[in-house]
């Protein structure tokens, strides 16, 4: 199933006062799981996580790509499209605006920021998407600004292309002075960009990531329900951890009530070898609104396996997701994403473009 066959569904008018008090409860659910993540109790330690996992390898989700343990590459359309795989936008008609949340106690890290997809107003769908989130306050004390702007295109009924540019910058005060290289100040020098001063006492640091990249992917629909993707991603090979490029795609296969993924990656610059990741993920619609998802993710750099599970309700007009995912080894990291959408389509505000996919 994709979720704009899901929200093709429209909903009786005799159904629609019997989900006001659902989705009351929802949004409850999602707050007190907002609440969760962000009061995690390692809040004030410095993180233990190996950097690529506090980092997340700089990889940005939607709850329902959490949830599917990150297999979302095929059937991720709408939102998630610009950070999985841009040519998955036309996949589905929608006008979607999401706000996002992802947070994870262990690595001390949360992000904020928002998502909009435009795939109804004309044949070339857009997507645009700004998040900023801070990572282990109390050790190397990172920030980052993430922007993407993402194109796709449907060549034909069967085939879609997608282009995403990607602007990062990334600024790291460091540790605290704990032996090593440090200045005459105790700053360490190397730990993140150039020290920043002001009248000769340090303010901070100089960004030591401030660079341009882009992903490119194509999707082909061999049948009405099965897609099959290719996707690659910070292909300028910035050559270091903090924009790998990788290489992979997924296989996915959906109705509206029911999808199931596979996908699989190969990392070339998060660790010293190239390594690779599973995924695998799916999701059933309950009651037409309610949309339960489960993933299993192996990552080998990490040499780590991890569970997922997610809920949403998804409406007509707006839905409210979550996912958390987990690691099933000890001094893995625990994920909690949230997002709430606004269907700009169904307030009547678009128009839908005259030429059919």
């Amino acid at each position: 199933m994709t979720e704009g066959a899901l929200l093709a569904q429209q909903p009786e008018p005799s159904r629609r006062a019997a989900t006001t008090s659902a989705r009351a409860r929802v949004l409850a659910a999602a707050a007190a799981l907002s609440l969760t993540a962000s009061a995690g109790p390692a809040a004030a330690e410095r993180s233990s996580l190996p950097p690529q996992l506090a980092y997340a390898y700089g990889e940005n989700e939607t709850p329902r790509a959490a949830a599917f343990g990150g297999a979302l590459r095929a059937l991720g359309n709408g939102t998630s499209a610009v950070f999985l795989n841009p040519s998955a936008m036309v996949e589905t008609r929608v006008y979607h605006l999401q706000g996002l949340f992802q947070g994870s106690p262990e690595a001390g890290r949360h992000t904020y920021g928002g998502v909009v997809v435009d795939s109804v107003t004309g044949k070339l769908a857009g997507a645009i998407s700004f998040v900023g989130g801070f990572v282990d306050a109390e050790g190397i004390d990172r920030q980052s600004l993430d922007a993407r702007v993402g194109l796709a295109y449907p060549i034909t009924e069967r085939l879609f292309v997608g282009l995403t540019g990607r602007y990062a910058k990334i600024t790291q005060d460091g540790t605290p002075f704990v032996g090593g290289l440090h200045d005459s100040k105790g700053e360490d020098p190397v730990s993140g960009g150039l020290i920043e001063r002001e009248d000769g006492d340090v303010v901070g640091r100089h960004s030591f990531v401030n660079e341009f990249t882009f992903d490119a992917a194509v999707t082909v629909k061999p049948t009405d329900n099965l897609y099959i993707t290719a996707v690659g991603q910070n292909l300028s090979y910035p050559d270091h951890g903090l924009l790998p490029t990788t290489i992979g795609g997924g296989v996915g296969f959906g109705t509206p009530d029911f999808s199931i993924e596979v996908d699989g990656l190969v990392d070339l610059n998060s660790y010293r070898d190239t390594t690779y990741r599973l995924m695998a993920g799916g999701e059933y619609l309950v009651a037409d609104h309610f949309p339960l998802r489960a993933g299993y993710r192996f990552d080998q750099g990490a040499d780590q396996h991890a569970l997922s599970l997610g809920v949403a309700y998804v409406g007509t007009q707006f839905s409210v997701e979550g996912a958390v995912r987990r690691a099933l080894a000890g001094g893995g990291p625990t994920t909690f994403v949230v997002g709430l959408s606004y269907h700009l389509e169904s307030s009547g505000l678009t128009r839908a473009s005259s030429d059919g996919l």
